[in-house]
């Protein structure tokens, strides 16, 4: 009798333990699995590129996995762009976006070791402490002076646990060190400007252009719908880009998820963010503010090029 009531409760409490995990991972790798974004590559419908970074179609891909295979080897390949019910973080392509994750991994521990200690100490509670398993109620037993002070501790160690890399961050990402270049973004209803003022031209002025998100009805083959621009924002990979954002009209906000960039545009005011972009690719955003009634249509595309590249698209600009 006592080596199976040993063996039951050891089972129970296993369960107790192991099942919430397993459970929380095979939600995730199942939705990360089944968010799957077609792309085009040489004009056919297919989940992968023939390699990474490939022109053809869009410049970053979803790599497929089944979804056993998805458990076993426990890595997803994101597009850098939304995708339908996504649940994890874009590809990072910045030190900031590095940052934010790691940080949201830490937090996540926490989350995760509080949610099966507090669900563990409920379910042990109910199952061995109920009106069928204990006939004996202790009811002068209703203080615990030890378990009282963990569970004040505990918590208050955990804040200052996530409080101490979160502030290191929160001054990391509003530090802007000596950039070389700037961008100045200016939201309108319901498209963005922009001028790279470091550049002037043989009439004096500075690069400045328009960007439009491009009607579905224009799209062509590979262009993500309510995403794509006429005029993309192009800019050189590892060098330190500062982005002066505001508005002419409400209060709109510059976001780019891949790169761990949202900043708002105020009417009136300069609000100033930086990012070291450190991979080529097409990086989309949206207008992150409520601003009137077509707000879902202004996106923000960022196409990370080469020094050659960039040196070539700024020739171009000035020769206009």
């Amino acid at each position: 009798m006592q080596i199976s009531t040993i063996l039951i409760k050891a089972n129970n409490r296993i369960i107790n333990w192991c099942l919430p995990v397993l459970i929380i991972y095979v939600l995730r790798v199942y939705y990360s699995t089944h968010n799957i974004h077609y792309v085009y590559c040489g004009g056919q419908k297919s989940t992968s590129c023939p390699r990474r970074g490939d022109s053809v179609g869009i410049d970053r891909y979803v790599k497929y996995r089944p979804f056993w295979g998805a458990i076993l080897s426990g890595s997803i390949t994101w597009n850098d762009a939304p995708q339908p019910w996504q649940l994890g973080f874009q590809d990072g392509a910045s030190p900031s976006i590095e940052g934010i994750v790691e940080l949201h991994d830490q937090i996540m521990l926490y989350l995760i070791i509080v949610l099966i200690g507090v669900g563990w100490m409920l379910t042990s509670t109910v199952s061995n402490y109920n009106s069928d398993s204990n006939k004996i109620i202790y009811k002068y037993t209703n203080h615990g002076t030890l378990i009282e002070l963990i569970w004040t501790i505990t918590p208050a160690l955990v804040l200052i646990a996530i409080a101490f890399p979160s502030f290191k961050l929160l001054y990391l990402l509003d530090e802007v060190i000596d950039p070389a270049i700037t961008v100045k973004a200016i939201g309108n209803q319901w498209y963005w400007n922009y001028e790279y003022s470091d550049y002037i031209g043989g009439s004096g002025e500075s690069i400045e252009f328009t960007s439009y998100m491009i009607p579905t009805e224009d799209l062509e083959i590979g262009q993500l719908r309510l995403l794509e621009v006429d005029n993309r924002v192009i800019l050189p990979v590892d060098t330190h880009v500062r982005f002066i954002v505001t508005a002419n009209d409400v209060i709109h906000s510059f976001a780019l998820p891949a790169l761990g960039v949202k900043i708002d545009g105020i009417p009136g005011r300069l609000n100033q963010t930086s990012v070291l972009i450190n991979r080529e690719g097409t990086f989309y955003g949206q207008c992150s503010e409520i601003c009137g009634v077509w707000h879902g249509f202004m996106p923000i595309v960022v196409e990370a090029v080469s020094l050659p590249k960039y040196y070539a698209f700024i020739e171009s600009q000035l020769s206009i």
